[in-house]
């Protein structure tokens, strides 16, 4: 049996390899960086917080009462009849005339434009695309002139249906 010398002469020395601890290094850069997840920003919520106490306890004359609009349907799911706050209308276009005239021309922040809401109340059975149409003819359209969109109402929210008999 051989039995090695393991004492080092005074020349030679323990050498460090460098190009594997590098390597490593990277690899381990490349995981966490690979595996880091970005979490998306939450978005804008509307919140309707409880005012404080009013003193007279009377709403704002500012205030535009709700607008509900009613999509009623035939029996094949097309488009029977369009009503807001129980007046019909024969089209959405002129729906649409009707929101501009209660909301007005003003917009921004403090305008009566930010502050309107629509409540769309459709029948169950009516086809969707009267629905996208509903709310595209609400939210607001493409001045002719300009050819820049004008935003009407921003706030859309669905009544819930009743729970369906059957």
């Amino acid at each position: 049996m051989k039995v090695r010398n393991n004492k080092l002469g005074p020349d030679e020395g323990i050498e460090l390899q460098m190009t594997p601890m590098i390597d490593i290094v990277f690899q381990l850069l490349v995981f966490f960086i690979m595996t880091f997840k970005i979490v998306a920003m939450e978005g804008d919520f509307n919140i309707k917080m409880p005012l404080a106490a009013l003193s007279d306890g009377l709403p704002d004359e500012d205030d535009i009462p709700p607008m509900t609009v009613k999509l009623s349907a035939d029996a094949a799911g097309n488009l029977g009849s369009i009503r807001m706050n129980d007046i019909a209308y024969p089209t959405f276009q002129k729906l649409r005339e009707r929101i501009i005239s209660v909301i007005g021309t003003e917009r921004g922040p403090n305008s009566t434009q930010a502050t309107a809401e629509v409540e769309l109340d459709c029948d169950f059975n009516l086809k969707y695309t009267h629905v996208i149409e509903a709310v595209t003819h609400v939210s607001g359209y493409v001045d002719p002139s300009t050819k820049q969109i004008v935003k009407l109402v921003e706030k859309i929210k669905f009544k819930p249906q009743p729970p369906r008999a059957g």
